[in-house]
């Protein structure tokens, strides 16, 4: 399942990939992922499922390119509506960045 998590803390997003989202997703709320250690409390915010890895990883290469941000804020467009994210102000750093593995977050910092 390829997922996005939002930082109560700093009001960022972190996007990740795991064949178990509930199990992953503890982990990150209960402090235990290096990435995410000190930007908690995580809230999941939207996720998908996929029965073939493959499709979940290209999946998520798509979401994590610049076309891909863009359909990830239409989508959650009701949602960002009441909970902004920050963001950096320069467009390459809104980026989701890698953050090792298939595990990414994108930047959080003021326009």
């Amino acid at each position: 399942m390829w997922y996005v998590l939002r930082s109560e803390k700093d009001s960022g997003l972190y996007t990740g990939y795991s064949a178990d989202l509930r199990r992953r997703v503890a982990l990150h709320k209960q402090g235990d992922s290096r990435a995410t250690a000190g930007r908690g409390p995580w809230e999941l915010i939207y996720y998908e499922a996929y029965v073939e890895q493959a499709d979940a990883l290209g999946r998520e290469r798509f979401l994590k390119s610049g076309s891909g941000r863009r359909f990830l804020d239409k989508q959650l467009v009701h949602y960002l509506a009441k909970h902004p994210i920050r963001r950096t102000a320069s467009p390459k750093s809104i980026a989701l960045n890698r953050v090792g593995g298939a595990s990414t977050r994108r930047d959080s910092r003021a326009k």
